[in-house]
C-alpha cells in the first residue's frame, strides 16, 4: 500500500497541494519569520507555493499575517522573496 501524502492549503493562491511541493514559512517561538525548506522547525507554519508571486498575494491580501498571527514588516516580506528565488523549491 503506497504512503499517503499530505495536503496542504498554500495561503497565496489558496490551492491544495502535495506538502513536499509546498514550502512552509514559519513564526519561531522567539518571534521571528523564516522560510523552513524542510519543514522540520519549530513553531507556527503556514504553506506557500514556490513562486515569488505567490508570497506577493498572500502579503497583500494578509493570509500569511492572519495564518502566523503577527503582523509582518515589509523589510521581512522582502527576505523572505529573496530566500524564496535562491531556496527554489521545498524539498528538504
Amino acid at each position: 500500500m503506497p504512503k499517503k501524502i499530505p495536503l496542504r492549503q498554500c495561503v497565496g493562491c489558496r490551492e491544495h497541494k502535495e506538502k513536499p511541493a509546498l514550502v512552509r514559512v514559519v513564526r519561531s517561538p522567539e518571534g521571528e519569520i523564516a522560510l523552513d525548506l524542510r519543514g522540520k522547525l519549530p513553531g507556527r507554519g503556514a504553506y506557500i507555493c514556490p513562486d515569488p508571486a505567490c508570497l506577493k498575494r498572500a502579503v497583500k491580501s494578509r493570509a500569511l499575517e492572519r495564518a502566523l498571527n503577527v503582523p509582518i514588516p515589509p523589510e521581512v516580506m522582502e527576505t523572505l522573496t529573496a530566500q524564496l528565488l535562491e531556496g527554489g523549491s521545498g524539498d528538504g
